[in-house]
C-alpha cells in the first residue's frame, strides 16, 4: 500500500504537478517558454495534490468563476480543471480521495457547487456530478455554404492572438450572462484559452472582431489546418465565438465562410440550438458530426443550490434526493417558483445526486430521465410538475473550456 499525503500544493510545485498531470494524459512536459502563460492559469490555493515524499503522484485542481443560473443570477463556484493520478499509482483509491477533498474544501469556502469537462463519462457520475449542458460539433462545406439574409451594416476586423487577448476579455463580460450556463472568465481561464489557441504553433490563431454601432458585438476564434502539400482538406477550425446580437452571429459567420484557401469549417462545441442550418442558403452545407456531454455540475449543498437559481410558474414538486457522497444532502426538498425548502411531505420523484445535477440548469425533461429509468416515480403527476418546473429560458450552454 502507497503512503502518500495530500495537501495545497505551494507555487513552486505547481510546475512539477503539471508535468505529472500531462503525463496522466500521453503528452511530455512544456518548456519554458510555454510554462510562463500555463502559471498564469494556477489560481492560489487551488491545487490539491498527493505527495509521496517529494513526489507529485495525482493532482485535483480548480478555479473560481460564476455561472449562470435560470432567472438570470450569477453565482461563484469551483471550476474542476484537471484531476489525474500518475500512471503508477491508479487503483488505489488517490483519485476519488483528491475528489472527495476537492468538494469539501470548496464547501467550506462556500461554494454550493463544482463543475467539470470530463474525460471520461464513467468517472465522476459516482461522486455525485452530473452531465448539465451539451454541445454539438458541426462541419460546414465552405464552397457549398452561404449566409442567406447578409449582413451589410458594421464591419469584421482580424487580430492576432497577442493582439486580441488584451481586449477579449472585457468584450466577453458583456456577454457573459446572455444564457444560461455561461460563466465568467477570470484571467486563470484566459491563460487557458491563450494555451489552448496556442497548442498548434503549426496553425496560426486570428480572432475576428465585428464592430457594430454600438461598438464590439461579437468575436470568433479560428486556426486553419492546411495539409498541404500533402492530400486532404484544409480545415478551418472554430474554437470560441460570443456573440451580443443577431447580426454579430451572421456577420461573423459570413466571413468565416468567406476565408479563402479553406475547404471545411469545423465548428467545435456549440450550442445544442444554434441555428446555423436555417442561416444558410442550403441548409445541408451543414451536418453534425457530434453530439455529446459538455460542462458536469455537481451540487455541493443541495439546498442552497436549489435556491439559488429561479423556476416557472407551475404546480411545485416534491423531490427526494439520494447523495451517498455528501449524506447531509439527502433529504427531500419542495421546489416551486416560490422557493425551495426542506419537507417531511411525500416525495413524487426520487433521484441520486447526479440525476439531480442532471436537471438543474434545465438541460434534461424529468420524464426523460424517468423513462431512461434515472428516477424513481410514486406520483406519475410529478414528472409533468418537475418538466415545468425546472425548465430553462433556453438551452444552457456554457462556452467555455476549462
Amino acid at each position: 500500500m502507497t503512503d502518500y499525503q495530500i495537501r495545497i500544493a505551494q507555487e513552486s510545485e505547481h510546475r512539477a504537478a503539471n508535468a505529472m498531470f500531462r503525463g496522466t494524459m500521453h503528452e511530455p512536459p512544456i518548456g519554458d517558454d510555454r510554462w510562463e502563460r500555463v502559471s498564469r492559469a494556477y489560481q492560489p490555493n487551488r491545487l490539491l495534490a498527493a505527495f509521496e515524499g517529494d513526489d507529485v503522484i495525482g493532482i485535483a485542481r480548480s478555479v473560481d468563476f460564476g455561472l449562470g443560473f435560470p432567472g438570470g443570477k450569477q453565482v461563484p463556484i469551483a471550476a474542476v480543471a484537471a484531476v489525474g493520478v500518475r500512471a503508477d499509482r491508479t487503483r488505489r483509491g488517490i483519485a476519488t480521495e483528491l475528489i472527495r477533498r476537492q468538494l469539501a474544501e470548496a464547501g467550506e469556502r462556500g461554494m454550493t457547487m463544482a463543475a467539470l469537462h470530463a474525460s471520461e463519462a464513467v468517472i465522476y457520475g459516482r461522486h455525485g456530478y452530473g452531465v448539465a449542458t451539451q454541445e454539438r460539433t458541426v462541419i460546414l462545406d465552405r464552397k457549398r455554404a452561404k449566409v442567406r439574409n447578409r449582413v451589410t451594416d458594421g464591419r469584421v476586423d482580424l487580430y492576432d492572438l497577442a493582439d486580441a487577448v488584451t481586449i477579449l476579455p472585457e468584450v466577453y463580460a458583456r456577454f457573459e450572462g446572455s444564457r444560461v450556463g455561461m460563466i465568467t472568465r477570470p484571467s486563470y481561464l484566459w491563460a487557458i484559452w491563450e494555451e489552448v489557441l496556442n497548442e498548434q504553433p503549426q496553425q496560426v490563431a486570428r480572432v475576428a472582431v465585428y464592430r457594430g454601432l454600438d461598438g464590439v458585438e461579437g468575436f470568433a476564434a479560428y486556426r486553419v489546418n492546411n495539409p498541404w502539400p500533402e492530400d486532404g482538406d484544409a480545415v478551418l477550425h472554430l474554437l470560441d465565438m460570443v456573440t451580443g446580437s443577431d447580426e454579430a452571429y451572421r456577420a461573423l459567420w459570413q466571413f468565416l465562410i468567406g476565408v479563402d484557401l479553406v475547404d471545411k469549417i469545423k465548428a467545435w462545441a456549440r450550442p445544442l440550438d444554434e441555428p446555423i442550418e436555417p442561416m444558410l442558403v442550403d441548409s445541408r452545407a451543414c451536418t453534425t458530426q457530434h453530439i455529446g456531454d459538455e460542462v458536469w455540475l455537481r451540487l455541493i449543498d443541495v439546498e442552497s443550490a436549489l435556491r439559488a437559481r429561479a423556476y416557472q410558474p407551475g404546480t411545485g414538486v416534491v423531490i427526494e434526493v439520494v447523495d451517498t457522497v455528501l449524506p447531509q444532502n439527502s433529504g427531500r426538498y419542495a421546489v416551486s417558483a416560490d422557493g425551495v425548502e426542506r419537507t417531511d411531505a411525500p416525495a413524487g420523484l426520487t433521484m441520486d445526486a447526479e440525476v439531480l445535477a442532471m436537471l438543474y440548469l434545465g438541460a434534461w425533461r424529468a420524464s426523460a430521465l424517468a423513462r431512461a429509468g434515472r428516477i424513481s416515480v410514486a406520483d406519475p403527476a410529478a414528472l409533468a410538475a418537475a418538466d415545468a418546473v425546472f425548465a430553462a429560458e433556453q438551452v444552457p450552454w456554457c462556452g467555455t473550456f476549462f
